[in-house]
């Protein structure tokens, strides 16, 4: 939310500044204070860090600051009242590609939304290789007194260099994680070993609880290295067509076990239809309902109940998802961070000590990656529903793994 407040703030700025450009011709001031007042909007919008980027309806494109000129390593006299079309032309500079990109998103290969349709301000991450960049574009209108679009202002935050060092940060994190897993492979295996002699049952205790340290050990390692491949956007996935009833009862089945020792009853409400079929990579999207149902059950309360429902939203190419659980609950103050890397709830911690705050991460990116989302409800001491969303449409299917892992 921080993020988008700091990107959201000057991008309102901006806009007023060129909203108070475009009264020019139509409030009555002196030749001097319009001067003033654009020499200090100007000056405003220079120094910002973020490029900017104001273009009319014809796409003529009437500001570009010093950080837009950095960003796409073209000087501002070069566009400024050019007009641009969504055909990008034969022979057209290679430094020119990128912005043309930016103007026109359509014609972007690698995009992911991070605002609804239709809604200002439009937020969108685009990827280029070559050169290598990494920009999120925040878009606003710019209105004349009746409300009328007469044109657009682009603000773009450079995030290459941040990526890099997070790529950077998790090929050391993959490094670790594999180096670790030689060792505690090679004392499991000796554990193993020693459990077949003749042992009194005070060792045989003692080697039950080295194996479970060692066990949980081993999924640490294994949840940070799948966070290392999500942001790398490597985690690597296969889609294939899924037949989803029958696979949310597998996972409910192989649960089950697990949901006796807590004393936790399942349930699965199914839907009318008889046959949902989706495109999924199964083993991560196990991989995240495991998770979910795990700490639908961890965070429970004995004779409790989880209850799965799978249901086709009405008019659109979506299913919904949702794990109800009679648990503990998320605060109200800590819903907004519950799928943050390393992140737990202070009630969550009290309950359990284990855990690394990794999953609900893990998770997130699943369902992204497939084409939906994912939300949260909850009440203190009275549990709480993961809800998220699949398309039946293979068509929003992103088309490729983003790094950066959000």
């Amino acid at each position: 939310m921080a993020s988008f407040l700091f990107i959201a703030i000057p991008v309102v700025l901006a806009a007023l500044g060129f909203f108070l450009f475009s009264q020019r011709h139509t409030v009555k001031k002196t030749p001097a204070t319009l001067t003033i007042e654009e020499s200090r909007l100007e000056t405003i919008i220079d120094n910002l860090e973020e490029g900017v980027i104001a273009y009319d309806e014809n796409f003529t494109i009437l500001v570009f600051n010093h950080a837009a000129e950095k960003i796409f390593r073209i000087a501002a006299s070069d566009v400024l009242n050019q007009s641009f079309t969504l055909k990008i032309k034969q022979g057209l500079p290679p430094a020119l590609r990128p912005l043309i990109v930016i103007l026109f998103p359509a014609l972007a290969t690698t995009i992911i939304r991070r605002s609804d349709p239709g809604i200002f301000p439009q937020i969108i991450d685009v990827s280029f290789d070559d050169p290598k960049l990494d920009l999120r574009v925040t878009t606003n209108k710019i209105a004349d007194a009746e409300g009328r679009a007469t044109g657009f202002v682009k603000l773009i935050h450079d995030r290459t260099r941040e990526l890099a060092l997070v790529r950077e940060k998790s090929e050391f994190i993959t490094v670790a994680s594999h180096q670790l897993r030689t060792p505690l492979t090679g004392a499991n295996w000796a554990l193993e070993n020693l459990k077949k002699e003749n042992l009194t049952p005070a060792a045989r205790e003692l080697i039950e609880n080295t194996m479970g340290a060692l066990n949980r050990l081993s999924k640490i390692t294994n949840d940070l290295l799948d966070v290392a491949k999500i942001e790398e956007g490597q985690f690597g996935y296969q889609f294939k067509e899924l037949d989803l009833i029958p696979f949310l009862e597998d996972a409910l089945s192989q649960t089950k076990p697990i949901a006796d020792q807590y004393q936790v009853k399942l349930f699965f409400e199914k839907p009318k239809e008889g046959k949902i079929t989706i495109t999924a990579d199964a083993a991560k999207l196990g991989i995240a309902i495991a998770n979910l149902l795990d700490n639908s059950l961890k965070y429970n309360i004995p004779n409790g109940e989880v209850v799965m429902k799978l249901e086709k939203i009405p008019n659109q190419s979506f299913v919904k998802i949702s794990i109800r659980d009679t648990g503990i609950g998320i605060p109200e103050e800590n819903k907004s961070k519950i799928f943050s890397k390393f992140f737990r709830a202070e009630n969550a911690v009290k309950t359990s000590v284990e855990g690394t705050g990794l999953g609900l991460y893990i998770v997130k990116n699943i369902i992204r990656r497939h084409g939906g989302e994912i939300s949260v409800s909850s009440a203190l001491n009275r549990g709480t529903t993961f809800t998220f969303t699949l398309p039946t449409n293979q068509a929003f299917i992103p088309a490729k793994e983003f790094a950066g892992g959000e």
